[in-house]
């Protein structure tokens, strides 16, 4: 079963505040996790260091044969996404304990989302 898990934002993540010294200890933790992903051979990509706050993205919205561009930020913080990996597990409840396994993203509560790739 192939699941993309995704990191949702925080205020915190989306403000681009996380001190220096904290987000340093996160990648760390994080790094070693991935380490673990790759090794059982759960984690097919990902990325690294996380996404940049919205404020640096761009919408393309579609209606019909038009296009509009929304420049970011965008406001619904709670379903942006601030990091996401692609892996291959045999069930919902072995991705579900992966990331039970995971260091928390953000220095405060977050959540992370599992959805099977169809």
């Amino acid at each position: 079963m192939r699941v993309l898990v995704l990191v949702k934002a925080t205020h915190d993540s989306e403000r681009d505040s996380i001190p220096k010294a904290e987000m340093d200890e996160m990648m760390e933790e994080m790094g070693k996790f991935n380490e673990e992903l790759v090794e059982a051979g759960i984690m097919k990509a990902g990325d690294c260091d996380g996404l940049t706050p919205s404020s640096q993205g761009k919408r393309v919205a579609f209606d019909g044969s038009g296009r509009s561009v929304i420049d970011g930020p965008f406001v619904a913080t709670s379903e942006l996404v601030a990091g996401f990996w692609f892996w291959t597990v045999k069930d919902m409840d072995e991705a579900v304990a992966w990331v039970k396994r995971c260091p928390n993203p953000m220095p405060s509560r977050s959540e992370v989302e599992i959805r099977p790739i169809a």
